[in-house]
């Protein structure tokens, strides 16, 4: 579990799928990410659940500190056809511009250049999507290259461990 000065991030689990539903029910929310059935969200847990116990790191449900609420979630997915591992936030929309993507992707960054390790960490950005490119590149993400990730393009952005200020890494 991660803690911040406002929230709390705990690996996500098949117990979430109906909260994973109704996240990305919002046509605001799931237009760079996707829809899901409640089929279709038990089994992208089950998958998140694997590699925290294949990886030591995974998605992340992020909960308010103040009321225990989740309005997001954020953490590291690995990519076996990419072999990198990405940092990825999703918040409900009554919880944008409040700052919470930002402040959960430092605490996760930290965890990933700390603890375990990374030498690197991208996010994959579908175009269009100016506010997650505005936090991918306050967090300091500069542009790697450009992919298809879900049959849709993006700019993939990438963080070295050395340019990130992490107290923890070694």
């Amino acid at each position: 579990m991660i803690t911040t000065e406002r929230l709390r991030l705990r690996p996500l689990t098949e117990a979430d799928a109906d909260w994973w539903v109704r996240l990305h029910a919002d046509n605001e929310v799931n237009r760079f990410v996707g829809s899901y059935t409640r089929e279709q969200a038990a089994a992208r847990l089950r998958d998140i659940q694997q590699q925290w116990t294949q990886r030591g790191h995974g998605l992340c449900a992020v909960e308010l500190l103040s009321t225990g609420q989740t309005i997001g979630r954020c953490g590291l997915n690995w990519w076996e056809q990419f072999g990198e591992t990405e940092i990825g936030w999703t918040f409900a929309r009554t919880h944008w511009r409040r700052g919470y993507a930002t402040e959960a992707a430092q605490a996760v960054l930290a965890w990933g250049f700390g603890s375990l390790e990374l030498k690197q960490i991208t996010a994959m950005i579908h175009h269009g999507n100016t506010a997650s490119s505005a936090v991918a590149q306050r967090l300091g993400f500069t542009p790697l290259r450009e992919d298809r990730v879900l049959n849709r393009p993006c700019t993939v952005y990438a963080l070295a461990r050395d340019d990130f200020p992490c107290p923890d890494k070694r």
